[in-house]
């Protein structure tokens, strides 16, 4: 059995200063309006405003992949996007999307077995997600026919292999944008 191991959150330090909300633009200020956790408006997100048009696009195809009702279970999507994130070396998204996975599923089991890179330790289906992400973010053009087939062995419908096909694709931008824009921390 794995070893349970928790993840603290980073802090995200911006290479160009965000906007500051005192002085953001009408326009700046109705942008950051659908941030997705609706709750605070970050650091990122205000280092995003600095073109509002491009990130209010950035946040509705975000929300419409990783919230969107019905399709593949939201912590799967999580996984995918935990998966890209660790190939990826975004070390901020990979904590939150481990997080994020952990609280929905009650579990941080699957989180311990990937990061102490122990994939026998996952379920058939999470070991299929998380091995297509990987996949998909190391070289996406090597993904072949036989690793969808490995999805669906483990029970995914084909609209939630585009489901997850879209949450890993997300995040191949978005880390990238992150690593250009900024650098975590441990806080």
């Amino acid at each position: 059995m794995t070893p349970q191991i928790k993840l603290k959150p980073l802090v995200w330090h911006p290479h160009v200063a965000p906007v500051e909300l005192a002085d953001a633009t009408a326009e700046q200020l109705e942008a950051m309006k659908v941030t997705p956790s609706a709750k605070k408006v970050s650091p990122y997100v205000r280092t995003l405003a600095h073109d509002p048009e491009s990130y209010v696009a950035r946040t509705v195809l975000f929300n419409a992949i990783m919230y969107a009702e019905g399709g593949l279970p939201r912590s799967d999507r999580e996984l995918g996007a935990l998966g890209a994130s660790v190939v990826n070396g975004c070390r901020y998204c990979a904590v939150v999307h481990a997080r994020q996975h952990a609280q929905l599923t009650q579990s941080d089991a699957v989180v311990s077995a990937v990061y102490l890179d122990r994939p026998e330790d996952l379920s058939p289906r999470d070991a299929a997600i998380y091995a297509f992400a990987r996949r998909l973010s190391v070289t996406p053009s090597t993904a072949m026919p036989e690793d969808v087939q490995a999805l669906r062995d483990a029970g995914l419908e084909e609209a939630e292999i585009v489901d997850l096909i879209h949450s890993i694709a997300i995040f191949g931008w978005a880390n990238r944008l992150m690593h250009v824009l900024g650098h975590a921390t441990p806080t």
